[in-house]
This record gives structure tokens, C-alpha cells and sequence, in this order.
């Protein structure tokens, strides 16, 4: 059943990569199993229905809608404002600030998305403006914007929990600790980079003009500010759940956005509204059809036959993790994150057991690896937005785009497999 399995998983990625439509390559997908593996469909499709009503899904929509609303109504504007005041002025110092605003950003919104979205338009002219290369600063940009998918809430970390059983909150915090390392090595391989640029720095205000500025942004940026405090206080003190700090994130986004920082009008919301409602039937018609797609494999016991396979090839737990790394590298360049880890995550969860990684653990592994897929052509969405948006070719922002990968990510994602405490550190000291 191994060979039916990988059949379509084949089919599936061809497919995508070939450009054809989601539901469709899911549907060839599907259709495989059914004709080739002789697999029930009816009572799979109910099942996959049924699945979509729990209730940790409605987090998803909540979130995306929050972090929409985010993009358009200033609140990013006001983080970046604030950030810059402190280190705008050093060599590379504007760089490092998009890739804490896009951190901060994905501490509000849990999608990779909503970072290039909002402080692309803003920050690729000013960095152009001071002498960074457009292709440079559409890449770094894109690139940060990875940090929405680790650090919480996260969407795929939702997705995950959902599908492997684990706490949800747990997921959350084991990408914590990789996703700050990477927003650490994102800004020192940018400040490196930075020394070959002719940049033009602003000078930074002085002794009492430097505190009065600074009070003044940081007082603006206090309601900006306070909305990730809301959500992740609320979250890790017990007092919301996931799918309720969602809701609340976009309750406080909404007059916050009209009121304080009146980047929203009726437009724009509405606009808001739409966009996300677009994005949202995107993402669960995927959920639907790779939730059935793994479910078959489940019941055809692909999982098991998998692990036998693998461990036929080698038991060595060093070789088993390189293995795994570069498979989840390969389908995170072909499929988006909640696709990957909705297909792979059931079928490799058993064989991280039999080699003594944990749920949690794997969560990291799986969330930065599926991630980097947002930046790695041919799927590369993020990337492929934030050359948009930037209005620089690809071909010119995929360059800076894999040094940043190569000696800002790379070494994250063999940190979080060889070394589980970056991953389970902050669990742990949560109580998981």
C-alpha cells in the first residue's frame, strides 16, 4: 500500500507543480487512492466534513481576519515607527528592524502573510531610500516574514495540534525558542551583509530630543504594543484559550484600527473582511482535502509500512533526522505549510516515537521546515508576494533570498532537530 501511497502523493505534487488549481490536484490525489487502492470515499468524505466542525479550527479564520485587519489600519506602522527610533540609525540597523517588526507582527497575527503585507509597502522604498538593494530588501523582508508561521499564535502550530493530538499551547511554545533564534540570526546576517551596501544613515537624536522622541513613538505604539501582551499573556496564563485569544485579537484590532490609529474606514474593512474570507476558504478546503487524503493513508495503515521501510533503509537516529529534515525540506518547496504538515505529520509522527523525539519536538521540526517552503520556489508564496509588492522580478529576489536561508535558517533547523532543548526548553518550564 506503500507504493499506492506514494503514487499519489506523487500525482498530488506533479500537479501542483505544473501550476494546476488546489482542489483539483487534491481531488487527482484522492482519486488515485480510490480507483488504484481500492479505498472507500464516501465514508472518508463524511468523516473530513465532520472533522472541519471542531471547534480549534475557528482560530484559523479568527486569526487570519486579525492579522488582515492588522496590515491595513496602521498598527504595523506604528510597531515599525517604534522600533526604528532605537536602531534605525546603525549600518544595517533598518534591516534589523523590519525582521523584529515582522517577529512582532507574527506575534499578533499567526500567518507568514500578514509580515511582507504590512511592512513591505512601507519599509522596501525606505530601505532603497537609505541604500539597500530593492532586490536585497524585498528579500529580508519576505524572508522575516517566515517568523509569523513560529512565532505564537501560529496558525500551522494549530493545524498540527489539531491533527496529532498535542497541546496546542505546547506547539506554540516549542517554535518559540527556534523563531527568536532565527529573528537573531536573520538581523546578524543582515548586519554583515549591510557592510557591503553605500547606505546613507539618518543621525540618531540626541540626550533629551532622543527621549522625547522616543517616549512620543512609544506612547503612539502603546495600544500596538499591547495587543500581542492581550493575546500571548492570555494564551500562556490560562486565562484564553487559543481560538478565544483569537477573537479577542481581532475585537481589539477593530476599534483600534478605527479610533486610535483611523488607518481602517468602512472600505477598508470591508476590504479587510473579503480578503481574509478569501484566504480563510482557501486554507480550510485544504485542510478538507489533505485531512482526507491522510486519513486514507491512516486507514490503509501507510504510517506503519512507512516506519518499516525507513527502518529497513537505516536505524541510526542521526541519519533517520537528516532524512526527515530533507524530505520535509522537499514537500515544504512544492506544498504550503498546513498542506505539509496535515499530509506528513500523521505518517512520520509514529517513526519520531520509535527514534524518542517527542510530539512537541516534532512540532518545532515540522514548523520550521514547512516554513521555509513560504521562501523555496516553485511554491515559495511569501517570496513571490514580497517581489510583488516590492516590484522587483523574482529572479533577482531569490539570490539574497537563499543567503539569508542558506546562513540565517539552515543552521536553525539542525539546531531544533539535534538539539531538543531549543525546542522544548519553554514547554518545559510551562509544565509540558
Amino acid at each position: 500500500m506503500v507504493e499506492i501511497a506514494l503514487l499519489s502523493v506523487a500525482v498530488l505534487v506533479i500537479l501542483l507543480t505544473l501550476g494546476v488549481p488546489l482542489p483539483y490536484c487534491f481531488g487527482a490525489g484522492l482519486m488515485t487512492m480510490y480507483f488504484v487502492g481500492d479505498v472507500v470515499m464516501k465514508g472518508n468524505m463524511l468523516w473530513g466534513f465532520y472533522q472541519l466542525g471542531n471547534p480549534v479550527l475557528l482560530a484559523i479564520p479568527l486569526f487570519v481576519l486579525a492579522g488582515t485587519i492588522m496590515s491595513v489600519s496602521g498598527i504595523a506602522a506604528s510597531l515599525l515607527n517604534f522600533v526604528n527610533i532605537f536602531i534605525g540609525h546603525l549600518r544595517g540597523g533598518l534591516g534589523v528592524v523590519a525582521t523584529i517588526s515582522c517577529a512582532l507582527i507574527g506575534a499578533i497575527s499567526g500567518s507568514g502573510l500578514t509580515g511582507v503585507a504590512a511592512i513591505g509597502p512601507l519599509l522596501i522604498p525606505e530601505m532603497e531610500k537609505q541604500g539597500y538593494p530593492r532586490a536585497y530588501a524585498t528579500a529580508l523582508i519576505a524572508n522575516a516574514s517566515l517568523l509569523g508561521l513560529l512565532i505564537p499564535p501560529s496558525v500551522t502550530m494549530i493545524v498540527y495540534g489539531w491533527v496529532t493530538d498535542t497541546s496546542i499551547l505546547a506547539c506554540f511554545l516549542a517554535t518559540l525558542g527556534p523563531g527568536l533564534l532565527i529573528m537573531c540570526s536573520f538581523s546578524v546576517v543582515n548586519l554583515r551583509l549591510a557592510r557591503k551596501f553605500d547606505l546613507k544613515l539618518e543621525e540618531r537624536p540626541q540626550g533629551k530630543a532622543f527621549v522625547k522622541e522616543a517616549s512620543s513613538r512609544g506612547f503612539r505604539a502603546t495600544p500596538a504594543l499591547l495587543m500581542p501582551v492581550i493575546i500571548l499573556g492570555g494564551i500562556y496564563g490560562g486565562i484564553m484559550t487559543p481560538t478565544e485569544a483569537a477573537a479577542v485579537a481581532v475585537i481589539y484590532a477593530i476599534p483600534v484600527g478605527f479610533f486610535i490609529y483611523r488607518g481602517l474606514t468602512i472600505k477598508t474593512f470591508l476590504g479587510a473582511g473579503k480578503e481574509a474570507a478569501t484566504s480563510v476558504g482557501a486554507i480550510m478546503l485544504m485542510i478538507l482535502f489533505s485531512m482526507i487524503l491522510s486519513q486514507m493513508f491512516v486507514l490503509e495503515s501507510v504510517p506503519q509500512e512507512l516506519v518499516e521501510a525507513i527502518f529497513a533503509i537505516t536505524d541510526n537516529k542521526v541519519m533517520l533526522l537528516i532524512l526527515i529534515n530533507v524530505l520535509l525540506f522537499l514537500v515544504g518547496m512544492v506544498v504550503n505549510d498546513v498542506t505539509a504538515i496535515i499530509l506528513i505529520a500523521p505518517l512520520l509522527l509514529p517513526l519520531m516515537d520509535a527514534i524518542g523525539i517527542s510530539p512537541i519536538q516534532f512540532a518545532a521540526i515540522m514548523g520550521v521546515n514547512t516554513a521555509m517552503g513560504g521562501v523555496t520556489p516553485p511554491y515559495a508564496s511569501i517570496l513571490y508576494l514580497g517581489a510583488r509588492i516590492g516590484k522587483v522580478p523574482v529572479t533577482q529576489v531569490i539570490r539574497p533570498a537563499m543567503v539569508l536561508i542558506l546562513f540565517g535558517y539552515l543552521p536553525v533547523v539542525f539546531l531544533t532537530s539535534f538539539w531538543s532543548d531549543l525546542s522544548l526548553f519553554i514547554p518545559r518550564y510551562f509544565g509540558y
